[in-house]
């Protein structure tokens, strides 16, 4: 068989511009270079095709990423190349264990003799679709602010009744319970089962929940399940489980058990557990700590007032030790003098002060007895008046008939006038 034919099968033409010999034997063999030129002229031929695999190695070299791809049902695998300017174009999240579609074409390196695919596009298929459209739905629900811790409802400290909504006969609710009970045994639990997969997981969780958030005792709910690859846990990423967590009036915790691929449920839930293990812890007090707790604070607080209790008595001894506590009686005793001649000066002040206002009331009385009129009427005169009170000053005013009011010092008399009587000369 001929290198052509080796290279491109019985029957087929050879390229035009292959340098190979039409034979090689022996005697006169062709060079590696130019069987691998054959083999690459040859491949180069092949058109692009659309391969499905699961990513097996991914390693990213100088901005290109150099990449295994393996078939789906068999352990068959293909080396893929992805240069840097189509890796810009593919989606930023792809990696090992993605399920993936691809469009490849054939390339056969001449330098090392090594073949490959070359990836002009590829893309998520199957579980990398939902997966993608997860990731839409997660940014549009944290736009909404459904993630945004403010609205994140704060959880009781003690709940007396924790509502549990988990697979029936479930390893995720045994450990619920038991670590539960272990911190806290009067806790009391109302349990909901659902299915924690498949078609019957989104009904049955939101029927649970309804229920559970319509029940006054319940203080708080835990969706618990025991983890699970990404393809099981797609009911609690679906969006109306996500809205109806978020719109609960009762605080929710998360307890799904996975850490990569978290679903949507744990980025709306009020806190998310790892495991429903942690979820018990996170939700129940330890009663041995709490026991611990209180001796402690009791122990600062007996410490505490023990110590302002012996500062308050140091400061009354302190106070009580001092001379005027001690012995008052000096301090009182020449205060009490003191007090006498203080009030000694003033009773003589106000003695004086008296005494001198006695006086001068006096000396006004006998003023104005001398200014008085009736001083005057007793000195034997006599004032009158005519009609109205007007006191007569005139003899004029007083013509003959005119009737008079005479005042003397002891009363009045009524009078008449004669006239006025002519002066003497």
């Amino acid at each position: 068989m001929t290198v052509f034919e080796a290279a491109t099968g019985p029957g087929e033409t050879p390229p035009a511009d292959s340098v190979a010999p039409r034979e090689s034997s022996a005697d006169a063999p062709t060079s590696v270079a130019r069987l691998n030129a054959t083999i690459r002229d040859f491949v180069a031929r092949w058109n692009t095709v659309w391969v499905e695999g699961e990513i097996t190695s991914w390693n990213l070299r100088s901005g290109n990423v150099f990449a295994r791809l393996k078939d789906t049902q068999s352990d068959a695998q293909i080396s893929i190349r992805i240069w840097s300017s189509v890796r810009a174009r593919i989606p930023g999240d792809l990696g090992v264990g993605d399920h993936v579609v691809a469009a490849v074409k054939a390339d056969y390196f001449v330098k090392s003799g090594d073949f490959s695919f070359t990836v002009a596009a590829m893309k998520h298929v199957g579980l990398g679709d939902q997966l993608e459209k997860l990731e839409k739905l997660r940014i549009q629900l944290r736009q909404e602010g459904l993630f945004d811790p403010a609205r994140k409802k704060r959880l009781p400290f003690l709940p007396h009744v924790i509502g549990l909504i988990t697979g029936e006969k479930s390893d995720a609710e045994k450990d619920v319970h038991r670590n539960a009970e272990l911190r806290w045994p009067q806790v009391r639990f109302r349990t909901e089962y659902a299915a924690v997969q498949g078609d019957r997981c989104v009904p049955e969780t939101l029927a649970a929940l309804q229920k559970l958030d319509a029940d006054p005792e319940v203080d708080v709910i835990i969706i618990a399940r025991g983890g699970g690859d990404p393809q099981t846990l797609l009911g609690f990423s679906d969006e109306r489980i996500v809205r109806a967590v978020a719109a609960a009036s009762t605080p929710v915790v998360s307890a799904i058990g996975h850490e990569n691929d978290h679903p949507l449920l744990d980025d709306v839930a009020d806190l998310r557990a790892s495991t429903p293990t942690d979820a018990a812890k996170r939700v129940v007090p330890d009663v041995g700590e709490q026991r611990a707790l209180i001796a402690q604070l009791r122990s600062r607080a007996t410490t505490r007032l023990t110590q302002r209790l012996s500062h308050d008595i140091a400061q009354l001894e302190q106070l009580r030790s001092r001379p005027v506590l001690r012995s008052p009686d000096p301090i009182i005793d020449s205060r009490s003098q003191e007090m006498w001649l203080l009030l000694s000066r003033g009773r003589d002040t106000v003695t004086r002060q008296l005494e001198t206002a006695a006086r001068k009331t006096t000396e006004l009385r006998a003023s104005l007895r001398a200014l008085s009129p009736a001083a005057t009427l007793a000195r034997g005169y006599a004032i009158a008046h005519l009609e109205g009170g007007v006191i007569l000053r005139d003899a004029a005013d007083a013509p003959v008939g005119s009737a008079l009011t005479i005042t003397v010092d002891r009363g009045s008399v009524a009078a008449r006038s004669e006239g006025e009587i002519p002066e003497s000369v």
